[in-house]
């Protein structure tokens, strides 16, 4: 299969085109690093002046949603250490967090002086919605260039269901351990604009009330929670505007106990989940669901060619995928 000669794009991916060169449309489109550099260093003095306007004012500073994965793990210790913020760690336990990750979370949590909340939604109603997700595309195309039907189901809701946490605890800021690859510089400090949630959710919550009944419906916000205009936070994801170097992060997350997990795919470093996730929408539409975050990282400098081709194309084992077939009753 043709792929870029400049990042890892496939010729299967929606809308790509092809120079001479083998270059493709993105990487001729991409403003280069010394740009991307600028913005960075701007979004981090637009999220200082955040934090300077908001510290101190509740319990908390931050709400963090907590994987135990590497960059999670990463983003969590920068909020506290490098940023001195109080932040409660916030686990959604989607019922395939491997048993590494967990102990990462506990040691992690307690070097660095963290709470630490976990929530357990119904497994009965996960598994019909990752059921569900593995049968039927329940989103929009575009949505599912960037991630799986299985992997955006889950992280709707651990986003609605944070964001409800930090309405009702009345905390300014939400952190996410989005990779430089996930999401732009541009969005990595914004202010969460009810109106536009409100049409966002909708789009999760009918096809996911579909696949699992309205019990689904608690993980998300009620009218209740959108009159709290006034409180509606920040969603902040610093490894954005941060330097980001996947071999200085793992030893660095090591000092506080953080250990690679050996039951993931290489693609999650939390989730027994992922690897049947990735393999079902290989099969579906031809192209690996992480292909876009991993080209954006090569794009941009942080991640080497030849390890993020590896990441994309290598082979990962059949293990995981008969864990998660064997969890899901397939």
């Amino acid at each position: 299969m043709k792929t870029c000669t400049r990042c890892i794009l496939p010729e299967t991916f929606p809308g790509i085109e092809f120079d001479e060169q083998g270059v493709c449309n993105h990487c001729r489109s991409f403003t280069g690093i010394e740009a991307l550099n600028e913005h960075k260093r701007e979004y981090e003095q637009k999220f200082l002046n955040i934090v300077d306007n908001h510290r101190t004012q509740g319990s908390y500073d931050c709400l963090m949603a907590y994987s135990g994965g590497k960059d999670s793990t990463y983003t969590l210790m920068v909020l506290r250490k490098r940023y001195n913020l109080r932040v409660l760690a916030l686990t959604l336990d989607n019922g395939f967090i491997s048993e590494g990750a967990f102990r990462n979370m506990c040691a992690v949590t307690d070097n660095l002086g963290v709470d630490h909340l976990i929530f357990k939604p119904r497994f009965d109603l996960m598994k019909r919605i990752f059921l569900g997700a593995a049968k039927e595309d329940i989103y929009s195309k575009k949505t599912l260039e960037r991630a799986s039907t299985i992997c955006t189901s889950c992280i709707g809701i651990v986003k609605f269901f944070t964001l409800k946490t930090a309405l009702e605890k009345g905390v300014m800021m939400i952190g996410y351990g989005w990779s430089p690859g996930q999401a732009p510089v541009q969005s990595s400090v914004i202010r969460v604009n009810p109106s536009l949630i409100r049409a966002t959710q909708a789009a999760i919550l009918k096809p996911l009330s579909g696949l699992a009944g309205p019990e689904v419906d608690a993980y998300f916000l009620k009218e209740e929670h959108f009159a709290m205009t006034e409180r509606f936070p920040y969603n902040v994801h610093p490894l954005a505007f941060l330097d980001y170097n996947e071999e200085k992060i793992v030893e660095e997350i090591g000092e506080l106990g953080w250990k690679a997990p050996d039951d993931t795919d290489s693609n999650s470093t939390n989730c027994l989940l992922n690897a049947f996730a990735n393999d079902v929408h290989i099969k579906r539409f031809n192209f690996h669901p992480y292909v876009w975050e991993i080209a954006n990282m090569v794009r941009a400098g942080v991640m080497g060619r030849a390890e993020g081709y590896e990441k994309i194309y290598g082979e990962q084992p059949a293990k995981l995928l008969d864990i998660a077939k064997k969890r899901l009753g397939l």
